[in-house]
């Protein structure tokens, strides 16, 4: 009679497995260790640059930014951009100048819209007429500014009003509350527990 016997894997095999599943785990170790810092600098690299230029800079600088919600300066500014305007006085207003006042009607809103007429008077008031780039009409208002200084448009960023508006939510609020300082302290664990080159060495 002839016995058979069940087949037995070699020692060698198993090890082998083994070391590569350590060696597949360390690199992956290697590779989270190297990416959470990056990103705890990328989060708070944002977060400060988006502080120092929407609530220092207007401050020392004297700009002013503003999210626009509508589409009348499409395409120039599409809603959800954020336009960055500077102070000039109002004696050297132009036609073509895109500025930002408050409406003279109903509860005086802010606008930022393209200057098309500007009326000048003996006393040195200035009057305006505006209209949207994006709108087939004047705007059915002939605005007098009020002070020395209106706001031109220099600058427009697209699509940051989105950002600005998905961080005041409380959802995401909770998540930048409690995540960051969560992506902080991994990246510290990761820092004390990433092996030496001696135990990466080590077979």
């Amino acid at each position: 009679m002839t016995a058979v016997l069940p087949a037995r894997h070699p020692v060698g095999a198993a090890s082998s497995r083994a070391t590569d599943e350590h060696s597949a785990a360390g690199r992956a170790h290697r590779i989270a260790g190297r990416l959470a810092p990056w990103l705890v600098r990328g989060i708070v690299g944002f977060a400060v640059v988006m502080f120092a230029v929407l609530a220092v800079g207007p401050h020392l600088l004297g700009y002013r930014t503003m999210t626009m919600l509508t589409a009348s300066m499409a395409p120039e500014i599409e809603p959800g951009d954020v336009t960055v305007a500077t102070p000039i006085p109002v004696a050297e207003i132009t036609e073509g100048m895109v500025i930002t006042y408050h409406m003279p009607i109903g509860p005086r809103s802010l606008v930022t819209h393209r200057v098309v007429t500007v009326e000048r008077a003996a006393d040195g008031g200035v009057t305006v007429q505006t209209k949207g780039d994006g709108n087939e009409t004047v705007d059915p208002w002939t605005a007098g500014l009020v002070g020395d200084t209106v706001y031109e448009v220099q600058a427009v960023v697209p699509g940051l009003g989105h950002v600005l508006q998905l961080l005041r939510t409380p959802v995401l609020n909770q998540v930048l509350l409690y995540g960051a300082p969560a992506l902080l302290a991994g990246w510290l664990l990761l820092t004390i527990w990433r092996p030496t080159r001696n135990e990466e060495a080590r077979p």
